[in-house]
């Protein structure tokens, strides 16, 4: 693994955390070590929830390592399973994953964040694309931003690198909820539980049907729904679960998920 990302277990919940001094940056081995730490928390039907933060209190990320680059590491290089920092490109990851960003959340970090569900921010957080002005592009940002907020806001961020700071970001859609710093960790985990209790095969699907419906039509997506044509969804209509949603409300008590 590394010694720059620190984990912690509790229950079904799994905490990630990057701690790379000073800007907790990502070179490849890093993020070959977080691809295969979300690789094994896709693959445990034992964990449910994932929280990714950064250690300290001033970054989140500052993503892509550029001091790094300069010694060797390859931009286009081995980044791992899911690509920059494990979760990018990491397929069929059908659990949630919480965003806690706690301070600046930059280029890769921001895209890091991007590829999780829910990004909860500390008041002095800010973020920005920077990649324009060290002669690189930032690949993923470009493809999900603009699916994600205003097209021009996007493409504003993605030409200038200009900053945005926690109010804006929240504003535009790509941030949950605002907290005081010292909130932002308590509430990412009051979530996590909140999900923890909740039914995980039907998080999947979910996940499943949102993935694969963003290059779809909708009639295409409901057909590959109503046909059980999604993996995740054929086996929440086959599951336990499923009847024992039905039968918790029909008792009027709380269903007892088994993610079976």
């Amino acid at each position: 693994m590394s010694d720059h990302i620190r984990t912690r277990r509790d229950g079904g919940i799994l905490e990630v955390v990057i701690d790379r001094p000073k800007a907790n940056a990502i070179d490849l081995a890093t993020s070959r070590a977080m691809g295969l730490i979300f690789r094994d928390f896709r693959d445990d039907p034992d964990v449910r929830v994932a929280i990714v933060t950064g250690a300290g209190e001033k970054f989140f990320c500052a993503g892509w390592d550029l001091k790094a680059a300069a010694s060797g590491d390859a931009v286009d290089g081995d980044y791992g399973v899911g690509g920059f920092g494990g979760l990018q490109e990491l397929r069929d990851l059908n659990k949630p994953v919480i965003c806690a960003v706690n301070g600046i959340c930059c280029g890769g970090g921001l895209e890091i964040a991007l590829s999780t569900d829910l990004i909860l921010a500390a008041e002095h957080a800010t973020f920005a694309l920077p990649e324009i002005r060290s002669g690189t592009v930032a690949d993923a940002a470009s493809i999900k931003l603009p699916k994600r907020i205003p097209y021009h806001i996007a493409m504003d961020m993605l030409l200038t690198g200009r900053w945005l700071d926690v109010h804006e970001a929240h504003r535009w859609g790509f941030v949950n909820e605002v907290l005081p710093a010292e909130r932002v960790m308590a509430r990412a985990w009051e979530l996590a539980r909140l999900l923890e209790s909740g039914p995980p095969l039907v998080y999947a699907a979910i996940k499943e049907i949102v993935r694969e419906a963003e290059g779809s039509t909708f009639q295409t997506a409901m057909n590959k729904i109503t046909k059980r044509q999604f993996a995740t969804v054929d086996r929440l209509y086959s599951s336990e679960d499923q009847l024992e949603g039905a039968r918790a409300f029909a008792e009027k008590r709380s269903p007892i998920w088994k993610g079976q």
